[in-house]
């Protein structure tokens, strides 16, 4: 028997998108109302990894009837997201028999909210999902905005579809059982929010960096504080998708730092976290753009001041070579033509509109010069 009731007593976020976005301690515990209010079905197929699955499965199971609910589990990891995955998933899925009348919640970080949502998107043409990141990366990026995929050998993300959730439930009360190094990782994208289009907000999280960095979920007032700062960047990331849901042009803005980020990613097997990477990729972006011109002089030092306050890297890691992350841009579902292309700022809070395309090619040779530059 179900132990929740029916109540929803949370309020969403004011948003410009489909669906709602909730976002408050201890709101995991609504999930089976909500559930019902936005994908009433016959059965919920909750979809997480081992290690999420072991700490709040039981909490989100036991909401929902035990006979109409089942819980699928993968191995924690980037590694994990792929189409061999996305197959053993949906054969599951056959085997207990769920139909059109099945609901899916994603309980994870990104990796699980891309499958888990690349799942519901072909899964008999289509499931609803309701997106329960467990991470603050996948927080504030990867559960909002309803772009699902897995990885192949070639590259990251290039197997997807738009698929859009039927609610983000965001619960800031989870993340103090994240290990300090996945906590910190999800900065890097609340930092890319402030710098893609909001100084103010950029600023706000500088002051707020050092107890953070600092202290963790232990940090005073973290409650209160995060979750503030959680639902500003999703408002950010909101409004950029809401004018351009399928990355026709404005939305690309969200991917800087990322084309030098999914490289590194790819040639050290995924083994980096997508916070570190993108951090490391903005400060070399932001390179990118001072020496294009497109940005004055400072700008990449703000950037980097903004990524080491953090506590994230600010340079390619060991090993790394400049002319692999270089052949490796090229692979990025970014690039046209066969040339990689970069979103780039002009300053913090505003990026380079580049003729209405939002990116602009990079020649290969400056790439390397910048990444040359940026190793330890």
């Amino acid at each position: 028997m179900a132990l929740a009731s029916n109540t929803v007593r949370s309020t969403p976020l004011d948003l410009p998108l489909d669906y709602p976005v909730f976002c408050e301690t201890g709101v995991r515990l609504e999930l089976s109302g909500i559930v019902r209010q936005v994908a009433p079905a016959h059965r919920v197929a909750i979809i997480s990894d081992d290690t999420v699955a072991g700490a709040h499965a039981a909490a989100v199971r036991a909401q929902f009837d035990a006979d109409r609910s089942a819980l699928f589990t993968i191995p924690p990891g980037e590694q994990e997201k792929t189409r061999a995955r996305w197959a053993s998933l949906t054969d599951a899925l056959v085997a207990w028999g769920a139909g059109r009348d099945t609901t899916i919640v994603a309980l994870g970080g990104g990796v699980v909210c891309d499958l888990a949502g690349f799942v519901a998107a072909t899964y008999m043409r289509g499931l609803p999902v309701v997106q329960v990141p467990t991470t603050l990366l996948a927080m504030v990026d990867a559960s909002v905005g309803g772009k699902t995929a897995v990885d192949t050998p070639d590259g990251k993300n290039l197997v997807g579809a738009f698929h859009n959730p039927a609610a983000v439930v965001i619960d800031p009360g989870v993340l103090h059982s994240l290990p300090p190094a996945i906590l910190r990782s999800g900065l890097a994208e609340m930092l890319k929010h402030g710098v893609i289009a909001d100084a103010a907000y950029y600023e706000r999280m500088l002051q707020a960096l050092p107890a953070l960095r600092t202290h963790g979920a232990a940090a005073p007032e973290f409650g209160a504080q995060i979750t503030a700062l959680i639902a500003d960047s999703v408002r950010i990331k909101a409004r950029v998708v809401a004018e351009d849901v399928r990355e026709g042009g404005l939305r690309q803005v969200l991917n800087f730092g990322h084309t030098i980020a999914h490289a590194v990613e790819k040639l050290l097997n995924y083994d980096m976290l997508h916070g570190d990477a993108v951090a490391m990729g903005m400060v070399a972006e932001a390179r990118l753009a001072e020496q294009l011109g497109l940005a004055s002089p400072g700008l990449s030092d703000a950037v980097e001041d903004g990524v080491l306050r953090a506590g994230l890297p600010a340079r390619l890691p060991s090993g790394v070579s400049v002319a692999s992350v270089v052949a490796e841009t090229h692979g990025d579902k970014k690039a046209r033509a066969g040339a990689a292309r970069y979103a780039l700022p002009r300053a913090i809070g505003q990026m380079e509109p580049a003729g209405g395309r939002w990116a602009l090619p990079v020649e290969d040779a400056l790439v390397a010069d910048v990444l040359a530059a940026l190793t330890t």
